[in-house]
């Protein structure tokens, strides 16, 4: 049966989507997907700081659901084995000046309460005591057994983000609730200026 691809086409562009992924986040397929962002954003006429800001986000929020989504699915791996490999959900679409990042991904519902203590913690803090927090973390020691970045990759999407960070869990069992994560940037006048 053909889709009607209509449909699909509409609501892409009413809500402005550049791109949307669901399933499997294998390593080598992030870094395909990572890099066609950069190359989306080295030829939209945004400045250099806003296509970095957009970028460095998008790379943290895939890191983020490779690394920690509590839901697996088994794929083939080399000499006939499955591999347990994360699923996720992103899309990056922009509304007027406006770039968003939205991901989703199954979390612990014992870590639910760390990641809203940690995102509702940067949402308090300006762009300088982020940056002061970001140095204490690269000092400090890791409270979170489970992390592997003491948290630095939720700072450094605060830091680049123009509004606060949304999120909300919403709770699939007894362990596990799908976590969504939508961060802004606001782009700067359009200069057109390609992404190092």
């Amino acid at each position: 049966m053909i889709l009607d691809m209509n449909e699909y086409t509409a609501m892409v562009n009413k809500l402005s989507i550049n791109i949307i992924y669901s399933g499997p986040m294998w390593e080598d397929g992030i870094k395909g997907l990572t890099e066609m962002v950069r190359v989306h954003l080295d030829h939209d006429s945004i400045t250099t700081g806003s296509a970095k800001s957009i970028f460095s986000v998008f790379v943290e929020q895939v890191t983020n659901m490779l690394m920690y989504s509590a839901e697996k699915g088994k794929y083939p791996a080399k000499s006939n084995e499955t591999a347990d490999v994360p699923i996720g959900m992103l899309v990056l679409g922009h509304k007027d000046n406006i770039f968003f990042i939205q991901t989703r991904n199954a979390v612990k519902n014992e870590s639910i309460t760390l990641i809203k203590g940690r995102i509702d913690h940067l949402n308090t803090l300006d762009k300088k005591e982020l940056r002061q927090f970001h140095k204490e973390m690269l000092k400090g020691d890791n409270d979170n057994p489970e992390s592997k970045g003491a948290g630095l990759g939720l700072i450094e999407i605060a830091r680049r983000a123009t509004a606060p960070i949304a999120y909300n869990f919403e709770r699939l069992n007894d362990s596990q609730s799908l976590f969504t994560m939508y961060v802004e940037i606001t782009q700067e006048a359009k200069t057109g200026l390609p992404l190092q």
